[in-house]
């Protein structure tokens, strides 16, 4: 194996940078940054809360987006100085930790790389994940909670912040489905990649003959509504009802009926929460949930209204996207771009980096094409 030329890599990483902080415009951000300090530091401002929400809002993923690329310039800048000291000291250890710093600085640009080509009208909004069991049985409810795992771990492998707003539970095992909130800069952009069908083989736990069954699980994921979309809901067109909240096991969150869920009757779109103390905290959230799925259902019949204007009569990419199997071989591979690991418990364990670069980068191709 040839020696690693890291100054070369460092060369490459650079130049790479460059384009994205052109892309970024760097100057317009800190413009922006400013002034929407100034707009935030208003002693008025919250006499207008939602107008205030969405300042602050803004900035604050304004700064982020800056933050990130700051730190990553001057991390990349320090590591041919690690490089040099290490060399000059004939340091072993400090010339691994520098080359580990060149290898994380390496993979942050290339995360950064595929935030850019994010530039979607929704693609920098919070994101609702809702997963749903479905063929299979106790198979696909207990996948269907494997999954829910799978993206925990991903969120947390990231630091993305995470609220769990409701999960209904299986008799047996796993979960009916679930919906959380991730909320991170372009968390529905990045998701967006995972909605559809995902397929799961493997010698079933729960068969005492051991036999090889395949179960299916649904992933759905809409952008996190802003009061400027003005999703209006006629309060005629829902039915609200309440309910318990409870547990796995039929163990009890609390004693009153503070669950709600609510029916869209013209769609017939149903959300629940039950993760709030209070009904109306609950009925709150749950509208929210609504407002986003409607946007989304809106943001596909417009989608949909292009392609017939185009002739596109292709289909949605986002049905059965994924397959994973464990037995008898271990692979798991995305059925829309060929993308492939080996390692399905590294995936299961929230590894899934590689499958959503690969799905941005096939959805761009196609849109593009």
């Amino acid at each position: 194996m040839a020696a690693r030329d890291y100054l070369h890599e460092v060369r490459i990483l650079d130049a790479t940078l460059v384009s994205i902080e052109k892309v970024l415009d760097l100057p317009k951000l800190h413009a922006e940054s400013i002034s929407l300090e100034a707009e935030a530091s208003a002693p008025d401002l919250w006499d207008d809360p939602e107008t205030a929400q969405e300042i602050t809002s803004r900035l604050s993923r304004v700064q982020a987006a800056l933050n990130k690329v700051t730190t990553i310039r001057r991390r990349l800048e320090d590591v041919p100085v690690l490089l040099e000291l290490a060399e000059g000291e004939n340091d072993l250890a400090a010339h691994a930790d520098a080359v580990n710093e060149l290898d994380d600085v390496g993979k942050a640009i290339r995360e950064l790389e595929v935030q850019t080509l994010l530039s979607g009208e929704y693609d920098d909004r919070d994101a609702l994940v809702t997963i749903r069991s479905e063929a299979g049985g106790v198979e696909a409810a207990d996948w269907a909670e494997m999954l829910m795992r799978m993206y925990l771990r991903y969120c947390e492998r990231h630091s993305h912040k995470v609220d769990v707003l409701e999960t209904s539970y299986a008799e047996e095992a796993g979960i009916k489905s679930t919906t959380f909130r991730v909320s991170a800069p372009y968390a529905y952009g990045t998701l967006s990649v995972e909605q559809g069908t995902h397929r799961l083989v493997r010698i079933s736990p729960f068969d005492s003959q051991s036999r090889r069954h395949t179960s299916f699980a649904g992933v759905e994921v809409v952008p996190v509504v802003a009061q400027s979309d003005h999703i209006d809901i006629d309060e005629k067109d829902i039915r609200i009802d309440v309910y318990r909240s409870s547990g796995p096991g039929g163990q009890g969150v609390n004693t009153t009926d503070s669950a709600v869920r609510i029916t869209h009757m013209s769609t017939g779109i149903v959300v629940s929460c039950q993760n709030e103390r209070s009904q109306i905290q609950n009925k709150a959230t749950a509208m929210a949930v609504l407002q986003s799925k409607l946007l989304e259902r809106r943001r596909q019949e417009e989608r949909a209204r292009i392609d017939a204007l185009k002739g596109d009569n292709s289909g949605s990419w986002g049905n059965q996207m994924r397959s994973y199997v464990l037995a008898p071989y271990q692979m798991v591979k995305d059925l829309r771009n060929d993308y492939e690991v080996g390692n399905p418990a590294a995936v299961l364990d929230g590894d899934i980096d590689g499958f959503i670069e690969a799905g941005i980068r096939w959805r761009m191709s196609r849109e593009s094409s």
